[in-house]
């Protein structure tokens, strides 16, 4: 029986209470192994290690030795490429041809990219005058924040995770990372990584847990906490918010979304099915930049009704290590049961359900995992449960529109507001409407296209902050100006 372990100042350790839970596998509901759940004394020994270390060795390292090593840990990601490939389709279910192409690469590019972006970053400087002639010079300095709480999701568990801490360790500081409880399997394999690259004991910590009454809320109410990193639903975030209140600790929080894709008349069809086709319905809809709300201008509307039924009917459903496989189980039966509640409230709205809106018989010992259909919906009027409310499954609503202005205001009346993909080919109309919606990221002709140097964050209910390039350094650091009179 497999164990997940905590991994606490670089040792692999259980919990005081003895509590564990289940790991099981999406695809047939198999027992992967049992995880330790953290409690006050795990997170309290976690979060001692982590503030050690930044007075300890970790401290000591120039820029240059600290980024070298990062870059190291990203190296042996690779090298144990397999491991982790392997230990993310068992957690997720998700095909090996999406986590071999996505998750693995861009989970150890994290500690690269990132850390390459921020050692190029300038402070600012500023020379003043003074009554006496003599003037002083303004230096901006910036030191790490402290002890960083990272919080991860279940639907890019490696991925997520490495996004905040690569950027975390980067600037000098250290880390206390509590994974979803659904996917533990490569945070806890990264401890591994962390150890064989000589990062000193306590710079990166994991406590596996739940979030209220464990784990969690016990890290984002820990007094020596300086900032909170968390990925995942919105009543989540806002507990986390009122946490973090307590000694007015920094937060950076990307939250839920509703997405939208805007189609326009004028759009390359072929572009625009393909787009729509992986924001809708890779990683089987579980992704918080996916698109739930699909607007279509009325003279292309049949058309692309069609084309993309046709094409969903293409994905092929199965185990992550069959050839062709496209689309996997949902994360668990948990979120199975989530998003079927909603294909059912999707006809008692009256939708017209034009694919899907079921389980799929998959045969044998697989009916017992998280198994669900791709699902098309036309029909519903835009104030429904189902256009309004996150399902997070691999689902859309197609709706018409007339005008460019009628569909920025059905794009927006949401209270999230993540991300957006507008398809036209007049570049002036697509910068027009860009500009218009109310989110963090809008792709044009395009979707998931990241530059890891830009800012990356949602408005609304979708969160609060930005990270990625220069923006990760303003939160993951604290900026000192330092006044010299001459």
């Amino acid at each position: 029986m497999t164990e997940f372990k905590h991994f606490i100042n670089g040792v692999y350790c259980g919990s005081e209470s003895g509590k564990t839970f289940e790991n099981r596998n999406p695809v047939d509901n198999s027992l992967l192994g049992l995880v330790h759940e953290g409690g006050k004394p795990e997170i309290n020994a976690a979060v001692s290690a982590a503030k050690a270390a930044l007075t300890g060795p970790w401290a000591k390292l120039t820029q240059a030795s600290r980024l070298a090593l990062l870059h190291k840990v990203a190296d042996r990601i690779n090298e144990r490429f397999e491991e982790f490939l392997v230990a993310e389709c068992l957690d997720t279910g998700k095909p090996r041809s999406l986590a071999s192409h996505i998750d693995i690469p861009r989970g150890a590019a994290n500690f690269k990219t990132l850390s390459d972006t921020l050692i190029n970053e300038a402070t600012e400087s500023f020379n003043m005058d003074t009554p006496d002639g003599t003037g002083a010079l303004n230096l901006g300095y910036r030191k790490p924040k402290g002890v960083i709480a990272v919080i991860s999701p279940w639907n890019l568990p490696l991925l997520l995770m490495t996004w905040k801490v690569g950027p975390a360790l980067a600037c000098g500081n250290t880390v206390v990372v509590k994974p979803s409880e659904e996917t533990p399997a490569t945070t806890t394999l990264l401890g591994e990584v962390m150890n064989e690259c000589g990062v000193p004991p306590g710079v990166f910590n994991v406590v596996h847990g739940f979030g209220q009454d464990s784990a969690g809320e016990y890290l984002t109410q820990h007094p020596d906490v300086n900032g909170i990193t968390f990925t995942g639903e919105t009543s989540t975030g806002e507990a986390i918010m009122r946490a973090a209140s307590v000694g007015l600790r920094n937060i950076s929080l990307e939250c839920g979304g509703k997405n939208p894709a805007i189609v326009f008349a004028d759009c390359d069809m072929d572009k625009a099915i393909e787009g729509t086709m992986r924001s809708a319905f890779a990683n089987c809809g579980q992704v918080c930049l996916g698109t739930e709300r699909v607007y279509v201008e009325r003279p292309i509307f049949d058309e692309f009704v069609r084309r993309l039924k046709d094409n969903v009917e293409g994905l092929k459903i199965g185990v992550p290590d069959d050839d062709g496989v496209n689309m996997g189980p949902l994360v668990s039966l948990e979120h199975k049961d989530k998003v079927l509640s909603y294909y059912k409230l999707a006809v008692d709205e009256g939708a017209n359900v034009i694919l899907g809106g079921g389980v799929p018989d998959m045969g044998d010992a697989l009916n017992q995992g998280a198994w669900i259909e791709p699902t098309i919906w036309t029909g519903l009027n835009e104030n429904s449960r189902t256009v309004k409310e996150e399902i997070f499954g691999p689902c859309c609503h197609i709706q018409v529109f007339d005008t460019e202005h009628e569909v920025i205001d059905m794009a927006n009346a949401t209270v999230y507001g993540l991300a957006a993909a507008v398809w036209t080919e007049t570049t002036s109309k697509a910068i027009r409407v860009s500009q218009q919606l109310d989110v963090g990221i809008v792709w044009v002709n395009s979707w998931f296209l990241r530059d890891l140097r830009t800012a990356f964050g949602g408005a609304k209910q979708s969160g609060i902050g930005r990270e990625g390039g220069l923006h990760s350094l303003e939160f993951y650091t604290e900026l000192k100006n330092i006044c010299i009179k001459m």
